[in-house]
């Protein structure tokens, strides 16, 4: 995870160095060296992330002359990958937005006991019938549960309770979804229950410095470009409980002319989604010292 980049490029290892540094242990020890179990707790797996997304960005800058102002009309992230957008945009430091990311993972870890809360993707049901099943299961249930990442065309992910994910998912099935399974994660994201998280990223990003991207982000829980310092700061709180609207932010940029999205970062899965949502943008994925090389090679 990174590993390649940070070999390749010396620019991609400053950025692994200071992430070390600003959390103050070896996260690059954990990714490149395990136990699995440790990178996949979700303190670890967030700034992890929120690292190869940048040490792709100091790469292409450096060596392909990037300029996101220049080169980009807007910047996106899904979730915690908003972090990494507004990072690449000049909105935080990488040091700040390492220890953001730490601090979110272990707050929403804190949030909901383990095994009180479920996430769960359906496949193959439109997307207004599935927050239907989850405000359905809501109300058989009395349990909290909702849409968390409407991620593309009959690709939603649920979250909440368990009970409340168990009914949703039983409902979806019922209504033609081809498939409703649960989610290997250890916490309910981007649902009711993560108010506690949301509360303790309100203090941290209260005093938290934030700067004008230097190219409009694309908010998750607006799906429209902003901006402004204090409102990217009041939805990055709303976001710990809100919807991903990760579909509807690509739409967005395809209507304000945008032809193509490239993907910086460990992955392809936004890539994939972007085929999912509108087969006439054109996705890449750079998340490798090779990909990094065939765009320096080729241009931007």
């Amino acid at each position: 995870m990174g590993k390649d980049l940070a070999d390749a490029f010396p620019q991609a290892k400053a950025v692994f160095d200071e992430v070390d540094q600003a959390l103050g242990l070896k996260l690059t020890d954990i990714m490149w060296n395990g136990p699995e179990e440790d990178l996949t707790l979700t303190m670890n797996t967030q700034p992890a992330l929120m690292a190869v997304s940048m040490a792709v960005v100091r790469v292409l800058e450096a060596e392909a002359g990037l300029d996101l102002a220049k080169h980009a009309k807007f910047v996106a992230g899904h979730s915690l990958g908003e972090y990494a957008a507004l990072c690449a945009a000049g909105a935080f430091d990488i040091a700040t937005a390492a220890r953001l990311l730490r601090l979110r993972g272990e707050a929403m870890q804190r949030a909901v006991p383990v095994g009180a809360g479920a996430m769960a993707a359906t496949l193959g049901l439109e997307n207004d019938k599935v927050n239907d099943a989850a405000e359905q299961a809501a109300s058989e249930t009395g349990e909290p549960v909702g849409v968390a990442n409407d991620n593309a065309n009959g690709q939603v992910v649920i979250s909440g309770s368990k009970a409340g994910v168990d009914r949703a998912c039983e409902i979806a099935k019922e209504m033609g979804a081809k498939r409703a399974m649960p989610l290997a994660v250890s916490a309910p994201f981007h649902s009711a229950l993560m108010q506690p998280a949301a509360d303790e990223m309100a203090g941290a990003l209260k005093d938290t410095a934030i700067n004008a991207p230097v190219v409009p982000v694309v908010a998750n829980v607006r799906a429209e470009a902003v901006t402004d310092p204090d409102i990217i700061r009041t939805l990055l709180v709303e976001q710990v409980t809100g919807r991903v609207r990760w579909r509807e932010s690509v739409i967005y940029m395809r209507d304000q002319g945008v032809e193509e999205l490239v993907e910086c970062g460990s992955g392809k899965v936004l890539t994939g989604l972007t085929k999912w949502i509108d087969k006439s943008i054109k996705g890449q994925t750079i998340n490798s010292a090779e990909a990094v090389r065939g765009l320096i090679d080729t241009g931007l």
